[in-house]
């Protein structure tokens, strides 16, 4: 079945870094566009970012521009989000999910979460 396992959240200060890392099996990671969401504590889930079936288009939401980076390694079924410049506002639960609209696609297409906390 479709596997999508995050990793690479944890602690970290306002300004700081992080990486995230999405492995994926199950399926051919090469064919299919992906996704990153998150969710707040109490707020519903966020779409952050995607990314074609190539690398070559990526797309951000207004509050990440700048900030983050998307891109995946076809090679090694794995997609990634680089995070810089991180803020307290950017605290939630990341999801990688399979497909360019993970907000209107079954949970089963999405991994089960990796925390990430802002605080100083």
């Amino acid at each position: 079945e479709v596997q999508l396992v995050e990793s690479g959240g944890g602690m970290v200060q306002p300004g700081g870094s992080l990486r995230l890392s999405c492995a994926a099996s199950g399926f051919t990671f090469s064919s299919y566009d992906m996704s990153w969401v998150r969710q707040a504590p109490g707020k519903g889930p966020e779409w952050v970012s995607g990314i074609n079936i190539g690398g070559g288009s990526t797309y951000y939401t207004d509050s990440v521009k700048g900030r983050f980076t998307i891109s995946r390694d076809n090679a090694k079924n794995t997609l990634y989000l680089q995070m810089n410049s991180l803020k307290p506002e950017d605290t939630a639960l990341y999801y990688c999910a399979r497909g360019p609209d993970p907000l209107h696609t079954p949970r089963k297409y999405w991994g089960q979460g990796t925390q990430v906390t802002v605080s100083s």
